[in-house]
């Protein structure tokens, strides 16, 4: 199942990357700035960079916060494979693996621009969403996969 897992990860770290890449040469900029584009009345592609943890939390922390929160990444990527490597299930080594992409993803834009590039961003009215990415949507559904898996299949062999 490792290979499985390993799989997924590098599939969705890779799909994170190069949509990111692609919105940045959307708006022509080469790290974080703040662009938006209007295309429905309940979407905007937009180029903003979080510099906290998820929705925004610590979002105004300066210094060494890219640095703490990659670690912290780095710390949990190794329970996961642990865990990965354990498991018998295939559903839950594909959300393993989705949840390891993710964070990858997030940990190399920390990286290379001491933010995660975010740049969808959905909105009802004056109500926002907090802008994401595909590595957010991907530890997302790895997160429901592995509740699936836990709660309703009860870890049992696919």
């Amino acid at each position: 199942m490792i290979v499985r897992g390993l799989f997924w990860a590098a599939v969705v770290a890779a799909a994170d990357q190069a949509s990111k890449a692609a919105v940045l040469a959307h708006f022509g900029a080469r790290g974080c700035v703040n662009e938006s584009q209007t295309f429905t009345r309940f979407f905007d592609l937009v180029l903003t960079c979080n510099r906290g943890m998820s929705f925004g939390l610590f979002n105004e922390s300066g210094g060494p916060s890219a640095l703490v929160f990659s670690l912290f990444a780095a710390a949990i990527v190794v329970l996961l494979l642990i865990w990965l490597s354990r498991t018998k299930s295939r559903l839950l080594a594909i959300a393993i693996g989705f949840v390891i992409g993710g964070a990858i993803g997030n940990v190399v834009d920390r990286l290379r621009f001491g933010a995660v590039v975010d740049f969808l961003s959905f909105h009802a009215g004056a109500w926002y969403w907090p802008a994401f990415n595909i590595a957010d949507s991907a530890i997302s559904i790895g997160v429901a996969l592995m509740l699936i898996d836990g709660l309703l299949l009860h870890g049992r062999e696919d």
